[in-house]
């Protein structure tokens, strides 16, 4: 028989969710293992959301990444953009987004308006 189903409380609690999971992970969705694997998983993701809570990413990592994932060039950007000597200033920061950059961004890349309306840290260029 499986661990008893509980809410994560503290560190322990954590703990013995995260045996259940590896004890059941590989079960088959839809089996009765795979519907006793979705209980601690999701008790586990909710805790670590409180606990453990990841900012969002920079806007022009975010880019960047999202160029990376897709096989983007930067001359890919110019009808996002603009011209190329604004895509760079934007990909090294020396130039914010536009709300019309943002919207098309967001449309054509799917990369979220959120990530993107953020200010971009300019030191990590």
């Amino acid at each position: 028989m499986t661990a008893e189903v509980r809410p994560i409380r503290s560190k322990r609690d954590y703990d013995v969710a995260l045996k259940e999971v590896e004890r059941l992970w590989g079960a088959k969705a839809g089996t009765r293992d795979g519907d006793r694997l979705d209980v601690p998983a999701r008790l586990i993701d909710a805790y670590e959301a409180k606990h453990f809570p990841m900012d969002p990413p920079d806007p022009i990592d975010a880019i960047k990444f999202r160029m990376e994932q897709q096989g983007l060039t930067r001359r890919d950007l110019e009808e996002i953009i603009g011209p190329r000597t604004r895509i760079a200033e934007v990909l090294t920061r020396k130039r914010g987004l536009s709300i019309a950059m943002i919207r098309r961004l967001h449309e054509r890349l799917g990369v979220s308006a959120d990530v993107l309306i953020r200010p971009s840290r300019k030191d990590a260029a």
